[in-house]
């Protein structure tokens, strides 16, 4: 499914997600990801799904979530990969610009290095690049990113996309207990931060299920730590550490909402009985899917999550294929 939602965004409102690449493309296996790890990196881009056949799924979602009056604030890039692996992004958002409604991308910015990456960036309305770490060692650490991506190659690439870029540009930093949440890390991405001058940057913490077990949050005292000493370089720095909610939309279809929405942002069971109650539908709906292990629940964080199980997505020219589930939502 390419579209999901839209879910309750800490920074952008009610997001339509567009999941513009198949699982799990990306550039990076971070340790933290929700979708899972990334059995083979790529920084390549190619074309997944043609244009026009995002916009048609999009109005089409569109066009149910009015029936039941709700409500979009932005039509968000945030797939089961890097959504700048993309090689027709820019297209698909010009294709969009018609639709009224502000475009968001959710970039680990690794490849804005190539000059067609930035210019398809600049398209849209508001772009998120990740800024994990600074120090190389401790970026291979935190991203373990595709071995032919050269560090500081990447962090002028995305100097370069912030110095021309004319929509809002956001930051976001995950901090990992014991791998990037150090003084000399906190120095070093403040520094950068200050160089990019965003209108916002975010610290944020793993609140869902991770690929790689004992990744964990800092504790109260060294995330203080690590915000203070951002906070000395740019006092435009939030800190999202809290839930998002369970303000999860509705379609009507309760399968498919939650099949679409899982595959790409694990839901906490709080979330699940909430969309349950606003579809009009039963748990049995749930029960089923488990039991047809399309959705797998888990624990994290002293909460039940349900995460999208093994399944088959056709890849444009590539047929069948197993997949996971991925990405930051937020």
């Amino acid at each position: 499914m390419l579209i999901f939602g839209p879910v309750p965004s800490r920074r952008l409102g009610q997001s339509l997600g567009i999941n513009n690449i198949p699982p799990k493309s990306c550039s990076y296996s971070c340790v933290y990801c929700q979708v899972g790890p990334t059995s083979q990196t790529e920084i390549a881009p190619r074309t997944f799904y043609a244009p026009e056949r995002v916009v048609q799924e999009v109005e089409r979602h569109l066009a149910r979530l009015r029936a039941r009056g709700e409500r979009v604030d932005y039509l968000t890039f945030v797939p089961d990969g890097e959504p700048t692996l993309d090689a027709r992004l820019g297209d698909t958002i010009e294709r969009l610009r018609p639709l009224g409604i502000p475009i968001a991308v959710i970039s680990n910015g690794s490849l804005l290095f190539r000059a067609a990456v930035r210019e398809s960036l600049c398209k849209a309305d508001w772009v998120s690049v990740k800024i994990d770490a600074i120090e190389t060692d401790v970026w291979r650490l935190v991203n373990r990113p595709h071995p032919d991506l050269d560090h500081a190659e990447m962090l002028e690439g995305v100097l370069a996309f912030a110095a021309r870029y004319r929509g809002t540009l956001a930051t976001e930093t995950m901090l990992v207990a014991g791998i990037n949440d150090g003084d000399a890390n906190a120095e070093a991405v403040g520094r950068f931060i200050a160089r990019l001058a965003p209108p916002c940057a975010y610290l944020s913490v793993p609140i869902r299920p991770p690929a790689e077990p004992g990744v964990t949050p800092p504790d109260a005292d060294r995330l203080n730590r690590f915000f203070q000493i951002v906070r000395g370089h740019t006092e435009r720095l939030e800190l999202l550490s809290g839930y998002e909610g369970d303000a999860f939309a509705s379609t009507g279809n309760l399968a498919d909402d939650l099949l679409a929405i899982a595959a790409v942002h694990p839901l906490r069971e709080s979330a699940v009985q909430a969309l349950v109650e606003r579809s009009g539908g039963a748990w049995a709906v749930v029960e089923r899917l488990v039991a047809d292990r399309l959705l797998v629940a888990t624990e994290f964080g002293g909460h039940r999550f349900y995460v999208r199980g093994l399944h088959r997505d056709p890849a444009p020219g590539r047929g069948a294929r197993i997949g996971h589930a991925q990405a930051d939502t937020d």
